[in-house]
């Protein structure tokens, strides 16, 4: 067996696997002497350290001997130190790891090559080759029409260095230059030594003119421009450079022979220190299926899907950290401990009841802060739209039900949505209610285009006022466009009817999908005709009793398709610049405003991200957000994609939120984030962090009609913004099912550079 690469993760592949059998012949091919390292400390998790205990006692017990323990993690921005206990972290040098390694490795047999660059025929000489050769690595690119990477580079430059002394703590710091904003992420890692990096936006960096200095220059500067955190004391460099992170994501792992482990399989952004530890673990599970598996294909195959969905959610936790700290400067604003609680929340892995679990102390005081009376969940707190007093701040997000007649909601929206304003939601959503029968998605859409219509509505928006009271409900106007005309979405999402078609109409004659029914181009003359049509549905949506509306621009329907450069390719005054893009939705808005009563709020619900080249990006959904805003918007309800078929979204927890959250931190607009926000826990992090104002849940609440009043009862709240509806009151108390109050597990933030699981 050959490794390529003597990094942590090769060498204990290499110790792994001749511990296991002493017969095999195993080699280390390192390019670089033994005594050669970059970086300086690194970070693992208990739970890391807890596979290496179980895989090789020897290995953990000299780790142990060597790791810097501490628990606070200390937040300095603004000359204001915020501190936050409880977290567990265990570091030690980078270079000490590796003479760990090297010592079990030749004291179990292994051939360590240093200086000696791999031969490229190694899969023809062996029988496994483990390419460990890093996030450069030159197998992974030799084979790149196999493995198929993908690699991003990102907005920011770091450099990693050390100083001579342990801080007591991890430390992140905010500088405030005249150039932009810094950060410094530190961390002890040797009774005598800390890890610092440096990091800031490119333009900044730029700014700042550390792309004209050389190394010993830029450590100089670094250390002047933190010289408080650093105690006046010099920074070290070892080869340090200043450079981008890069993520690398492979569509396969393994070629033959040959597999791919740690950076050169996979990286994450080191503000959530995940490098060794991802790596440590690859050698752990491939080392695992190969003692499992009957053969070295079921082996690689049982390796990689192991290890992706691990990988996977780590990814997208690092992703979330990264843009975070990219987006810095939207946050500096913050209330002092919101800050610091959004930042050590960043990467939605660490949340609010993680906190309340680990630092109770700290959590109330941001709670405090942000305005919760004692004892009261971050998501029982009202919010206020225009005239409007939200109870709590969970809404029932708008979810097609595709069950009514000719447009009339009946017996079975009257259920649906009742049995959910009863259920103790904050703020009830229709489905998309379309403005028109031609507007309609399905023939089981529901409309507000007839009185009929109107009459059935207020059949349950009066049910919601007199049996739940405290909770509003609100109504979404829309128009299907270019996505109409379809069947119901369990007969066939998507798919044209097989008769009974209606003429589509669209921004652009465009079809969603190969197989989609073609639009016609809208003329001027129907502009004005749709327009109209919205604003009559919300003249019948104020009589039926909606306390809110809002506006549908979202998901690829009518007023979406002119909002997008994808579906939108007019060249009259409706199309082309963003401006012009934005005519019409602009348009519809100011004459729905117009007669809907200017004390109920209206919002808009846009698309943030096509998740598709060339259309709409996360900056123009903030310029799109400001626009309606500056129109008279009361919060933007901020989704994601729909809009073209061969999107390519990135989902995840609460994967939706950022977009969200930048919208509001860039523009100052309440806003309303959706999309995999699953647990109260989320809700509770989310709206402290400041990230979103209100949660709009889909799928859990029809999972659970009660979600919300059941989420107060498993957080023994009782008090406003989570009242029982008096015939429910006897079941108001979460059944004995096990001890309530039985402690809960100690939880890690994870390994690697800076935290942050």
């Amino acid at each position: 067996m050959a490794i390529i690469g003597g990094g942590p993760g090769g060498l204990y592949a290499a110790a792994l696997l001749k511990r296991l059998d002493p017969e095999r012949h195993i080699t280390v091919w390192e390019r670089n002497a033994p005594d050669d390292t970059f970086g300086f400390g690194v970070v693992l998790s208990d739970e890391t350290l807890g596979g290496i205990e179980h895989a090789d006692p020897q290995v953990h017990e000299a780790l142990q001997r060597h790791f810097t323990r501490w628990d606070d993690i200390d937040i300095v921005h603004r000359d204001t130190r915020h501190t936050s206990s409880g977290h567990g972290f265990a570091a030690l040098g980078r270079r000490r790891l590796l003479e760990i390694l090297h010592a079990r490795c030749r004291e179990l047999g292994v051939d360590l090559r240093f200086r000696t660059e791999a031969p490229d025929d190694l899969p023809r000489t062996h029988d496994l080759v483990i390419a460990a050769d890093g996030v450069h690595s030159t197998t992974r690119e030799r084979h790149a029409d196999v493995f198929r990477p993908r690699v991003t580079n990102h907005r920011c430059r770091y450099i990693w260095l050390a100083a001579d002394f342990p801080f007591d703590s991890f430390r992140f710091e905010i500088a405030e230059t005249e150039h932009g904003v810094m950060q410094l992420h530190g961390y002890p890692y040797a009774p005598d030594a800390s890890t610092v990096i440096i990091e800031m936006r490119e333009e900044v960096w730029r700014a700042a003119g550390f792309d004209e200095l050389d190394e010993a220059e830029s450590v100089q500067r670094c250390a002047k421009i933190f010289a408080e955190a650093l105690r006046g004391r010099p920074l070290k460099s070892n080869n340090s450079t200043w450079t981008t992170f890069r993520t690398v994501v492979n569509d396969r792992w393994s070629h033959g022979n040959l597999v791919l482990l740690g950076d050169a399989a996979h990286t994450a952004h080191f503000s959530i220190g995940s490098g060794t530890k991802l790596a440590v673990e690859d050698a752990l599970a491939l080392v695992a299926c190969l003692e499992e598996q009957d053969s070295l294909p079921e082996a690689l195959a049982a390796y990689e899907a192991e290890r992706r969905p691990v990988v996977a959610s780590t990814q997208r936790a690092a992703r979330a950290s990264l843009e975070w700290f990219e987006n810095l400067a939207l946050y500096l604003d913050q209330p002092p401990r919101q800050f610091a609680f959004n930042l050590l929340t960043r990467s939605r892995r660490v949340t609010h009841d993680n906190l309340r679990l680990r630092d109770a102390r700290f959590t109330q005081t941001v709670e405090r802060e942000f305005g919760c009376p004692p004892g009261t969940p971050p998501m029982f707190t009202p919010f206020r739209l225009r005239g409007l007093t939200l109870r709590n701040r969970v809404v029932v997000s708008p979810m097609d039900m595709y069950s009514a007649a000719d447009g009339v909601p009946g017996d079975f929206h009257l259920v649906h949505l009742g049995a959910r304003a009863l259920g103790g939601a904050g703020l009830v959503m229709t489905e998309m209610v379309c403005v028109s029968e031609e507007g309609r998605i399905t023939p089981g859409c529901a409309g507000l285009y007839t009185g009929r219509q109107a009459e059935a509505w207020k059949r349950i928006t009066n049910f919601v006022h007199e049996q739940a009271p405290g909770t509003a409900i609100g109504v979404q106007l829309g128009h299907s466009g270019r996505k109409g005309s379809t069947k119901r979405m369990w007969e066939g999402m998507d798919e044209p009817l097989e008769e009974g078609n209606w003429p589509l109409v669209a921004p652009s004659a465009l079809p969603y999908k190969p197989f989609s029914q073609t639009p016609r181009e809208l003329s001027r003359a129907q502009l004005t005709d749709i327009r109209e049509q919205f604003t009559a549905s919300a003249v019948r949506a104020a009589r039926a009793g909606f306390d809110l509306l809002e506006l549908h621009c979202a998901h690829g329907y009518l007023l979406s398709g002119f909002l997008s450069p994808l579906t939108n390719r007019r060249t009259d005054a409706y199309g082309g610049s963003p401006d012009k893009r934005l005519r019409f939705p602009l348009e519809v808005f100011d004459a729905v405003r117009n007669v809907w009563p200017g004390e109920r709020p209206m919002t808009v619900r846009i698309s943030a991200t096509d998740w598709a080249d060339g259309g709409t990006t996360a900056e123009d959904a903030v310029e799109i957000a400001r626009a309606f805003a500056a129109h008279g918007a009361d919060a933007i309800d901020v989704s994601t994609g729909q809009v073209v078929a061969d999107e390519q979204p990135e989902f995840g927890r609460s994967y939706q939120t950022p977009f969200a959250d930048r919208i509001r931190h860039a523009t100052g607009i309440p806003v309303i984030a959706v999309g995999a926000i699953s647990s109260w826990d989320d809700v509770n992090s989310l709206i402290l962090a400041g990230r979103t104002d209100l949660c709009a849940l889909a799928r859990p609440h029809l999972y659970d009609p009660h979600w919300t009043l059941h989420a107060a009862a498993e957080q023994g709240y009782t008090g406003p913004g989570a009242t029982w509806p008096a015939p429910y009151r006897a079941g108001s108390r979460r059944p004995q099912t096990g001890r309530l109050d039985a402690p809960k597990p100690r939880l890690d933030l994870g390994g690697g550079a800076t935290g942050g699981r």
